[in-house]
């Protein structure tokens, strides 16, 4: 459908210009439009032309983890690793990532942008992780014969492709040399398209998330403010699953019997204060824990961790989690880092996009709440009953170690387009 096609192009062209402008209402937008500027200044200094190219995209941050078990195994002499991201939220927390030697925005799919791109990247192998479809670059990857995979893939009835107005982009899917998907209802979905080049490998994050033990987790100040009480952590909140748990965090700060520690998504100074001031009592924060080194006669049931990178530890120290992201629109965070140590994992109601979500809830390790009512119920379950915490914990962490064993599949496949891509 050329015309399709035009009103796409068209709108990216529009995106493409109108981007620098949108960033004055809104930084995140801003932080994209400004990195994207820079983009091609990376991408014209950092990239080698006399050393081939694999090419990464990825969404955000979820997506950034669901590939990095296949990053971890590239042979870097070999090959030079170009990593891009679509969000802020990603690119901004892993643009110094070592698993990658380029990392940067990826331009908007306008004509224009995937010709530069192509010809400063000039890749030999493309991955494309969950689903991220943009037509434009898949078009010229299939036109420069690059081998390209989509790994732990998702196919959806109500996405575009099924529809009037996007189905012209289904040929851009022939770009792909093979998809990995996540579940057999995708490989369904992409059968109804048409395609039959796809296997169900499963989700790569259940491998990167059982790795997640096997380091060493500990934090002294997490365990100083814990005290050996039981503890219920929060991770990647967003301000409407703090909303729905203040009741209860009101009330659980008159007796302080259970630590709390909230992991916001967002840890700009502004988002902390927010958060610090919606909660009527003293909090302690991350930083001021680093600045006195030790937490002496903290009278407060609530520490805030105002930076990066220490979440999935602080998982470890969990009775009980809470993933944020479901109880709004910003979509459900990554549920397995926290499963994998063996904990009750509760969240929010909007979750119908996140089947590895239905599932552990289908098993009975997870517990999904609507309004602060339930939120108060089920803590008082969960932390009241030992043997119901335990045995969902236990499902839980079977769960994870049970669906491994996608990245086997993906790294060998890797190997019969060039046996040199991977280290041995």
């Amino acid at each position: 459908m050329p015309i399709l096609k035009s009103i796409y192009d068209t709108g990216s062209a529009f995106a493409k210009a109108s981007l620098p402008l949108a960033g004055f209402f809104n930084k995140k937008l801003q932080l994209g439009s400004q990195g994207r500027e820079r983009s091609w200044d990376i991408l014209d200094t950092k990239v080698k032309s006399t050393i081939p190219k694999i090419w990464v995209h990825v969404a955000s941050l979820g997506e950034y983890e669901q590939i990095v078990p296949v990053l971890e195994k590239f042979n870097r002499k070999k090959y030079q690793v170009v990593l891009t991201f679509f969000s802020p939220s990603g690119y901004e927390n892993k643009k110094d990532t070592k698993l990658a030697d380029v990392v940067c925005y990826l331009p908007i799919d306008a004509v224009s942008n995937v010709s530069k791109f192509m010809q400063l990247v000039d890749p030999s192998l493309a991955i494309m992780v969950k689903y991220e479809f943009w037509p434009n670059y898949l078009n010229a990857l299939k036109a420069n014969k690059v081998p390209t995979l989509l790994v732990s893939g998702i196919f959806r009835e109500k996405m575009s492709f099924h529809k009037w107005y996007g189905s012209w982009m289904t040929s851009s899917l022939k770009a792909f040399q093979h998809f990995f998907l996540q579940n057999e209802s995708s490989l369904r979905e992409l059968k109804a398209l048409g395609f039959e080049n796809a296997s169900v490998s499963g989700d790569t994050r259940f491998d990167r998330a059982s790795q997640l033990i096997e380091r060493d987790n500990r934090v002294t100040q997490l365990e100083e403010f814990i005290e050996g009480k039981p503890c219920l952590v929060v991770g990647s909140s967003w301000p409407k699953d703090i909303e729905v748990m203040k009741s209860w965090l009101v009330e659980n700060d008159k007796t302080k019997n259970i630590k709390v520690i909230i992991a916001p998504h967002e840890v700009g100074e502004e988002q902390i204060d927010e958060l610090e001031q919606s909660l009527p009592f003293d909090t302690i924060s991350w930083t001021e824990t680093r600045k006195h080194q030790k937490l002496l006669n903290i009278n407060t049931s609530v520490l805030i961790i105002d930076t990066i990178g220490l979440l999935t530890k602080a998982y470890s120290y969990a009775d009980v989690a809470y993933v944020g992201g479901s109880m709004g629109s910003s979509g459900l965070h990554n549920i397995l880092e926290a499963a994998t140590f063996g904990v009750p994992v509760v969240i929010g109601k909007n979750y119908e996009k996140y089947p590895e979500a239905g599932k552990l809830e289908d098993l009975g390790g997870l517990f999904s709440v609507t309004n602060p009512t339930e939120f108060k119920e089920t803590m008082d379950r969960l932390f009241k009953d030992d043997f119901l915490r335990d045995k969902t914990g236990m499902i839980c962490g079977h769960w994870v170690n049970s669906n491994t064993g996608a990245t086997d599949l993906v790294l060998e496949h890797l190997k019969t387009i060039d046996e040199e891509l991977l280290i041995s």
